[in-house]
């Protein structure tokens, strides 16, 4: 009869073998996305706007690019990306052709729930003025995680 020590190391070994070979997994971090969109919404409310908050496409691919860049390069932590570009030249380029503003939030763990980041954007001055603006009828947002970072950005627009 095997000793049990001989049987466990087999196990573990065969269980690295196993996720070793697992290829990378990406989240769908849809619901994520869809709840920014949801809670800027009711920011909005809260601050007496009465218009419709709409996803833009052109806002979506904009906030994906940063998010990607972000993701990727630690010592960016705000809007300007690795290239210097501004969200309003991201936006621009994603085809949009009004105003823009973002908030980023990076949070350094494999995931962020919709409530913290909130908390985050709502506790900034700046992010908390950027959310409540009325004037904000358009946004896109896109998030991605890596093992030890998960990077969530909103892009807002002015038609």
């Amino acid at each position: 009869m095997p000793h049990w020590s001989v049987v466990s190391l087999g196990l573990m070994t065969a269980g690295a073998l196993v996720v070793a070979a697992a290829p990378p997994s990406h989240a769908d971090n849809s619901r994520l996305n869809k709840s920014v969109v949801s809670n800027v919404y009711t920011m909005q409310r809260r601050a007496g706007c009465t218009n419709s908050l709409n996803v833009s496409p052109q806002l979506q691919l904009a906030a994906q690019w940063h998010t990607d860049d972000v993701l990727n390069n630690r010592n960016l932590d705000d809007d300007i990306g690795s290239d210097g570009s501004t969200p309003q030249d991201r936006a621009h380029a994603a085809g949009f052709t009004g105003t823009v503003a973002e908030t980023v939030a990076i949070n350094p763990a494999l995931a962020i729930s919709g409530i913290e980041l909130i908390n985050m954007w709502y506790y900034d001055p700046n992010d908390f003025a950027i959310m409540s603006d009325c004037g904000n009828t358009l946004i896109g947002v896109w998030s991605a995680n890596s093992l030890d970072r998960t990077v969530v950005v909103a892009v807002y627009g002015k038609p």
